[in-house]
């Protein structure tokens, strides 16, 4: 099986309801951390990676992600006078090859995944959720492509949340944990007590070809096909393992986890940082 992972899909079919009424008409995933959308700084990840060839599965009414990494000669040439907005432009997406498919209805995540099996074919791939960020010292994909260098197999990534916050996420059923590495046994979906642990799916995969075969067989439930149920299925056969991700998670489907991004990238910003922090500083002594 191949060990160097060169491809990754990103589905950015869901309708962003947390984010209504904003997202009737603009994308979850190019909704912005200051000046650059979430979903840009995830393709940032996979190329800082070694990943440059990224396919986007798009929903209805996500033209607007299309727009945004396929160059625009209009702007372009409006912007000549301006180079170093026009650098900007262009650096957008010219170290990676992004192909795109349709999700013509809403079908759930397996049937996102199965979109991009003509773009995969038989290899090995990084699966990324366009709303889920994850920022460190190590890239999270490049983690995961090192796990699998060690330990070839399915891999999800996960995170230790809060005893209290388990609900909200798929949580890992251990059969025994090796440092980073979560053998599973199980998965339960958004668990309403008595979780197994604490290891959470955060959006980011590393998905084997087999997981194709796996979504034909999966029942579907409410109109939808469900990517998890595949992955519980090759669980069961001891083809899946998790990895405990280094960096820190932002869910940018949620409005608490957009604002706290917001705060944080522009405390690290070299233009922002001294203003900003004076003033976050003036609200909270209430000056």
């Amino acid at each position: 099986m191949q060990s160097v992972i060169r491809k990754a899909v990103i589905p950015c079919g869901g309708m962003g309801t947390r984010f209504l009424p904003a997202t009737k008409a603009i994308p979850k995933e190019i909704m912005p951390i200051i000046d650059t959308p979430v979903l840009s700084y995830i393709v940032d990840e996979l190329i800082s990676s070694g990943i440059y060839q990224i396919h986007i599965v798009l929903g209805k009414g996500k033209q607007a992600i299309k727009n945004y990494f396929v160059p625009n000669s209009r702007m372009e040439n409006s912007l000549k006078h301006k180079p170093e907005m026009l650098q900007k432009l262009r650096d957008i997406s010219k170290n990676a090859e992004i192909t795109f498919s349709m999700q013509h209805s809403p079908r759930g995540s397996g049937d996102a995944i199965m979109c991009a099996r003509e773009f995969t074919g038989n290899d090995p791939f990084i699966m990324a959720n366009g709303d889920d960020l994850i920022v460190g010292d190590q890239p999270a994909t490049e983690q995961l492509c090192l796990a699998y260098a060690k330990h070839p197999a399915l891999i999800i990534g996960v995170q230790q949340v809060p005893a209290a916050e388990t609900y909200k996420y798929g949580i890992i059923d251990p059969k025994s944990v090796d440092g980073k590495f979560v053998w599973c046994k199980g998965m339960v979906e958004k668990p309403k007590s008595d979780p197994p642990s604490r290891y959470a799916a955060v959006g980011r995969y590393l998905l084997t070809p087999e997981v194709y075969e796996r979504i034909e067989c999966v029942r579907v439930v409410n109109g939808e096909i469900s990517l998890t149920d595949a992955i519980y299925a090759m669980m069961k056969e001891g083809k899946v393992y998790a990895y405990d991700l280094d960096g820190k998670r932002y869910d940018m489907g949620d409005k608490f986890g957009a604002l706290t991004a917001t705060v944080d990238f522009a405390l690290k910003n070299p233009e922002l940082k001294d203003k900003f922090a004076q003033y976050l500083r003036s609200v909270v002594d209430g000056t």
